[in-house]
């Protein structure tokens, strides 16, 4: 059986939700199937049940069919590394911060990482679903595009078009796209899938017929836009969660760093009916929250200093206000951190906010685990990715909720009892319920509008060799 590439006509196209999508509706429809991506650019990463660390999207992917997750799925991620830097991370594991350009030169020497990474995955399951990386047809970065071109030449995969009809221009974005491919890759496309359609479906029937008369491509389905507040990849993305508001009783505020990391923390808090959740960048805005959060960062020291200058010192210093600090958060609420080896920042002491006694400091050998912790009373199913060290993993004090560990708003009885605390009329509701039904409920929004019978029909061998003699 073929293996599937999803392509975006632009970044941001829905290429993570619709791949998680196909994804589970082949799995459902009995076929063996892992979700992958030669290259990640993204902070927000997850462990993997092999002890290493990948993007969001493909654990998400994996995790929602119940797949084991391994560092095969996203053998590199790059993360922020501080001014043309990036942090490399090869199979799970931390490497180094490399210069952007010397990366890009480098670039052959990271094809036979990934090229091993997706036939080990190939030996396990017949079909894999590869997540492409921003627009596949940049054309003075084709030759360096693993996530598409290298992905789909080197494997012959069947391709799929993503296009958002929300960002205009959409029969260009098609069409260019489909013209500036190589040719073998363009007889690969089985079509395009429209996505994120708002208003009269019927308006676009014209454009249905464009583009299959015309340009000569499939429609494979016009997706009405519907909101899916889970597997965000990256900052902008969780930007655009939509969420019920009438019924809540608490503001809770999380402060956008510059580097913020693993923003998946707070998915629980944007479905939870009774919260409101905000992002904050301004000290004032502190003023009408009952909760702050101070978020995981990839660049602690930057990021502390950044919070100094927008004058939120005062507040997280304060032992009145009730905040909740995660992993980089929780390394700033100390008295001082230590980078000897310069592993994060060339800053070797920096003064934190001093709400916590002793010091962090940064070793070389990053911490990647996770487990069951109790913490705050609790149970909790959570993770660790982090450099800092310190004697202790969590921390309560009076009106701070401060840890190491990511994953703690998934815990029920965590919520219940921090939010119960504030008002006594909160209820709370079941996470793990909830993510359920809206994964089953997005996969079988997508099941209605795209067309997973032909899909299914281009990957067989049987299709291919049909098609290939017409």
């Amino acid at each position: 059986m073929k293996s599937i590439s999803i392509f975006g006509t632009s970044s941001d196209a829905g290429k993570s939700t619709l791949g998680f999508a196909i994804t589970y509706l082949l799995h459902h429809r009995g076929i063996s199937v892992a979700p992958f991506k030669a290259q990640n650019v993204s902070n927000n990463s997850q462990v993997t049940d092999d002890g290493g660390e990948i993007a969001i999207p493909q654990y998400f992917a994996a995790e929602a069919i119940g797949l084991k997750t391994t560092s095969y799925m996203n053998p590199i991620l790059l993360k922020s590394g501080g001014k043309s830097k990036a942090h490399l991370i090869i199979n799970g594991k931390s490497l180094c911060n490399k210069d952007v350009w010397e990366y890009y030169r480098d670039i052959d020497t990271l094809k036979p990482i990934v090229k091993e990474a997706f036939l080990k995955l190939k030996e396990e399951y017949d079909c894999i679903v590869a997540e492409g990386a921003g627009s596949p047809v940049e054309l003075n970065l084709m030759d360096k595009d693993l996530s598409n071109i290298f992905i789909a030449d080197e494997f012959d995969t069947k391709i799929i078009l993503v296009a958002d009809i929300q960002r205009g221009g959409v029969f260009a974005s098609i069409y260019g796209v489909y013209k500036l491919l190589p040719k073998k890759l363009r007889d690969n496309i089985i079509g395009v899938i429209v996505n994120k359609f708002q208003g009269d479906m019927t308006l676009f029937d014209e454009g249905r017929v464009i583009i299959e008369k015309k340009f000569g491509i499939k429609v494979l389905g016009v997706v009405p836009f519907k909101p899916f507040n889970l597997g965000f990849e990256d900052s902008e993305s969780i930007m655009n969660y939509i969420q019920d508001t009438s019924r809540a009783k608490i503001k809770v505020g999380v402060i956008k760093l510059p580097h913020i990391s693993n923003f998946t923390d707070f998915e629980p808090l944007i479905a939870d009916k009774e919260v409101e959740l905000v992002f904050i960048s301004n000290a004032s805005d502190i003023a009408t929250c009952q909760v702050v959060v101070l978020p995981g960062s990839k660049r602690v020291v930057d990021d502390l200093l950044w919070l100094r200058e927008r004058g939120f010192e005062k507040i997280l210093s304060s032992k009145k206000q009730k905040i909740v600090a995660i992993c980089g958060g929780y390394e700033m609420m100390f008295e001082r951190i230590l980078d000897p080896d310069a592993v994060e920042s060339e800053f070797k002491e920096v003064f934190g906010f001093g709400r916590i006694k002793g010091e962090v400091v940064f070793a070389k050998e990053k911490i990647v685990k996770k487990g069951c912790y109790y913490l705050f009373g609790s149970m909790i199913d959570g993770y660790e990715i982090h450099n800092g060290v310190a004697k202790k993993r969590v921390v309560k004090k009076k009106n701070l909720y401060a840890t190491f560990v990511h994953g703690i708003f998934e815990n029920d009885e965590f919520r219940y009892r921090l939010f119960y605390k504030i008002d006594k009329t909160y209820e709370g509701y079941d996470f793990k319920e909830y993510k359920e039904k809206a994964i089953k409920e997005f996969a079988g929004h997508i099941d209605e509008y795209v067309d997973m019978d032909f899909i299914q029909k281009a990957l067989t061998i049987q299709t291919i060799q049909r098609h290939s003699n017409c």
